[in-house]
């Protein structure tokens, strides 16, 4: 997957939890655990692909292969400190 790529999944996730966001303060009742549960998805989806593009940038920058970087595991990822 090249950064063209990756960036074009980026902005179809933020699209669609965008419009689950919108559709739950349309109806202010919440969100039902589906579209919770959808959300989260997105959400840990989102966290692969943008960890995916800072260690293939961090790649190149150290002349190394940006194509030898593969998408981490969700456990992996989502237990960053920032």
């Amino acid at each position: 997957m090249d950064d063209k790529t990756i960036l074009s999944r980026i902005s179809e996730l933020v699209d669609e939890e965008h419009r689950l966001r919108a559709d739950a303060q349309q109806h202010e009742a919440g969100t039902d655990d589906e579209a919770r549960e959808r959300l989260r998805a997105l959400e840990e989806s989102l966290d692969q692909c943008w960890d995916l593009l800072r260690r293939r940038r961090a790649a190149r920058q150290a002349h190394g292969d940006p194509d030898a970087q593969g998408e981490r595991p969700v456990p992996e990822v989502e237990r960053y400190l920032q």
